[in-house]
């Protein structure tokens, strides 16, 4: 289940309706009207949701033509000399504020992936070329097949300097895509659809299979895409707004339709790295102290209870559920942008965007599934993130969905309340030789409790659901501006603990809920 971390390293509203499947057999050749977009007669996502609805209705088959061997035999090192020529770049010689960019098929990339531009309402397909490519030090005929079409695509964009157009956001692999803003470094990945993640039988990976290219206007500040997804469950329809900037937004419309039934269907799936952190409490052999792409869950549930889960690399496969009817908001941070915490002169996990999922809409009952994979190395992506509806989608359902994706450095500059900013555990303070006792410290920090006189009374409360917890300290950290709460765990055997903790004055919550699972591997 461990992904290769392929996209980083190959680099250089209103709902439209509720989140709820529609059955086809309840309502037998009742499709809610798909939204319309651009003028009448131009190319519009109700054509892609058309397109989805009609693959639906037919047996699954891969668009995945035999390559010839010099791009089918490539390795990784090999495939990554092949690069787009960036005088050939889309929009270039028109002076547009975006630029687009493609990759070819080869090494792990097979599915061929039409790309679509839309110019005056008219949708053409870019055909290949063998020029539009500097191969490198590959040996590859002066001629290749012209239907050979692509891997996906790049956009690219001034969003450091007025004059430099440097990549933003890249859709490569399967449903896989990223983005930056400003200033930052590619990490965290998001996808278009998660089916079957974190179970003993094979996880399902659905493909963008097309993708249709809006031609930016003059002035665009943004640039939209649309997309077809198939798999052997789902197809799907998607519409993407990108606005690059300090913060990176994607704007996300959806139409899914079931081939057939599934045991976990992933919304909004993000996935991430973390080979390890201050939190961990086994040895790791590295002379950095961190290394990872994000560090943390973070869930706002329909109550409004934001409850941050700092992730771990685990021995065995982890897997998570926190309840999240109507969900406000889900993602995977990187709160730490101290570089002396990494160490990494190449590559600045400290400069790593965030990512958080903002549904729009009702999306009804659900959770958001964390899903923790062993990892012995860096290179892979151990990390899963999505909402999974309460109910097991059925062949015939539909979902439609909206919701936000926000890529940034600083995501929660506006929050006010206590938040965590680092979760250290280590050997007991009473007795280090006893290594079943475990010290559990936070460091809470947040513009509310930097106001807060150092005399204030804190409570500190925290719950375990298994073991014998110490008392709980809180106490004012005048090196953070913030509070430090720690206490110990005395395990009850093997059994995992489920802790809980926040941070109180009288009836008034001043913190986030943490929330982690220790369990003794």
């Amino acid at each position: 289940m461990k992904i290769t971390r392929l996209l980083g390293i190959l680099s250089f509203g209103v709902a439209i309706g509720p989140a709820f499947p529609v059955s086809a057999a309840e309502n037998p050749g009742v499709v809610e009207p798909a939204p319309i977009e651009g003028a009448p007669g131009d190319f519009t996502f109700a054509a892609v949701v058309g397109r989805a609805e009609a693959l639906a209705n037919k047996d699954f088959e891969p668009d995945r033509p035999e390559l010839p061997a010099y791009l089918a035999d490539l390795d990784y090192d090999h495939y990554r000399d092949i690069r787009f020529d960036r005088d050939e770049s889309l929009w270039r010689e028109d002076g547009l504020p975006f630029q687009m960019q493609l990759f070819p098929r080869g090494f792990l990339f097979k599915d061929r992936v039409t790309i679509n531009v839309i110019e005056d309402g008219v949708a053409q397909p870019l055909p290949f070329r063998h020029d539009l490519f500097d191969y490198g030090k590959n040996e590859v005929p002066d001629e290749m097949p012209s239907d050979l079409g692509f891997a996906g695509l790049r956009l690219l964009y001034p969003i450091n300097q007025d004059a430099v157009f440097d990549e933003v956001a890249v859709f490569l692999g399967a449903s896989y895509f990223r983005a930056v803003s400003k200033g930052a470094n590619y990490g965290i990945t998001a996808r278009g659809l998660a089916i079957d993640t974190g179970l003993p039988t094979k996880e399902e990976f659905p493909v963008f299979r097309e993708f249709w290219v809006r031609k930016p206007a003059q002035d665009a500040v943004d640039i939209r895409l649309y997309a077809l997804l198939d798999s052997e469950s789902a197809s799907g329809a998607y519409s993407f707004l990108i606005r690059p900037g300090i913060e990176t937004v994607i704007d996300v419309k959806a139409h899914i339709f079931m081939r057939q039934s599934v045991q976990k269907l992933g919304i909004a799936p993000l996935t991430s790295m973390f080979f390890h952190g201050e939190n961990s409490d086994r040895f790791v052999d590295d002379f950095r102290p961190e290394v990872h792409d994000s560090d943390g869950l973070l869930v706002e549930n329909g109550t409004g209870e934001r409850i941050w889960r700092p992730l771990v690399n685990p021995l065995r496969l982890h897997v998570s559920d926190f309840a999240a009817e109507n969900p406000k908001a889900f993602g995977l941070l990187q709160r730490d942008r101290d570089f002396r915490n990494y160490q990494d002169l190449e590559a600045h996990y400290h400069n790593r965007p965030s990512a958080l999922i903002e549904p729009v809409g009702d999306w009804g009952k659900g959770v958001v599934e964390l899903v923790e994979i062993p990892s012995n190395a860096e290179r892979y992506d151990n990390i899963v993130a999505y909402w999974m509806p309460e109910r097991q989608p059925e062949a015939g359902d539909t979902w439609r969905l909206e919701y936000r994706l926000r890529f940034g450095k600083d995501l929660e500059s506006g929050l006010m309340g206590g938040r965590v900013k680092a979760t250290r555990i280590g050997a007991s303070g009473t007795d280090i030789l006893d290594p079943s006792r475990r010290k559990f410290v936070m460091d809470f920090i947040g513009e509310s409790l930097a106001q807060l006189d150092p005399e204030t009374e804190i409570e500190a409360m925290v719950t375990s659901t298994t073991g014998e917890l110490s008392k709980p300290i809180a106490q004012p950290n005048p090196e953070t501006q913030g509070w430090r709460l720690f206490f110990e765990l005395e395990p009850e055997g093997k059994e995992p603990a489920d802790l809980r903790a926040f941070l109180r004055h009288g009836h008034d919550v001043l913190s986030e809920t943490w929330s982690f699972r220790w369990v003794r591997e």
